[in-house]
């Protein structure tokens, strides 16, 4: 099973350890793509201030973020596990999880990033600000700049197992599962039971409680109809709809009573 993440907004700070080594990142066919973003951001950030956070889209109360960015090859890192913070990671829990449920997590998670392209929660790297839809000055929109690598390197990441696809739309454009791999992918909404209206912030908890269930359960889903009553067993309530073609996605709607 591989689980597809959004990064949080908020993160954690840096490390005092060793700095990144983009390097020893997983997914090395993206280390390139990775380096180009990188350098790009760092010099984006050491120069005009104004025109970073504009870049950036961030407030002047969020000019820290800036100088954090400049800091990036030199900065302490930590396993993105612990740097990605939020209502999903909080969630998750990732640090309460027994030592099974964390091998499993660092087998079955990858989260997706405007700069890193996507890493594993054991990846050791840098608090950092850069969210899939900034356009850099010279490589243009993230998005568009992950596309091809992430092309190259998905399909041998998602392996031959479940694909339980829960990204937000923009990091979702990075990549989108094709054919076979498609067709073993489920994506997952969550919606108010009484209105089958999405909910925002009861979305990311109760997507980040399904993957902390399947990681504690140790249950492996073959595939999507598998995924379905794996959660129903482990007391969720799906409704599922199967691709009308070959090569599509399932869709599952998890309802749930309250909104928070």
């Amino acid at each position: 099973m591989l689980v597809l993440l959004p990064p949080s907004e908020g993160k954690a700070a840096s490390g005092r350890g060793t700095p990144l080594k983009t390097g020893s990142l997983s997914l090395p066919g993206l280390t390139a793509a990775r380096e180009a973003v990188l350098g790009e951001l760092v010099e984006l950030c050491a120069g005009d201030e104004e025109k970073a956070r504009e870049v950036l889209g961030l407030s002047v109360g969020l000019r820290g973020e800036v100088a954090k960015n400049v800091e990036l090859l030199t900065a302490g890192a930590r396993p993105a596990g612990e740097i990605y913070t939020g209502v999903l990671y909080d969630a998750l829990d990732l640090a309460s999880l027994d030592a099974a449920a964390k091998r499993r997590a660092a087998r079955s998670l990858l989260v997706f990033s405007g700069l890193w392209g996507a890493v594993r929660v054991t990846d050791r790297i840098p608090s950092y600000r850069c969210s899939m839809g900034v356009r850099l000055p010279g490589l243009g929109a993230l998005g568009a700049h992950w596309r091809a690598p992430m092309a190259e390197v998905l399909p041998e990441a998602a392996g031959n197992g479940l694909v339980l696809d829960l990204r937000s739309a923009a990091y979702a454009a990075a990549w989108k599962p094709k054919g076979e791999v498609a067709s073993r992918t489920a994506t997952v909404r969550v919606l108010h039971a009484p209105t089958r209206k999405v909910v925002s912030h009861f979305n990311k908890a109760t997507k980040g409680r399904i993957v902390r269930s399947l990681l504690a359960s140790g249950t492996a889903p073959a595939g999507p109809a598998e995924l379905v009553e794996a959660l129903r067993d482990l007391g969720y309530a799906v409704e599922a709809e199967a691709p009308a073609k070959a090569g599509r996605p399932w869709s599952l709607d998890v309802l749930v009573d309250e909104v928070h």
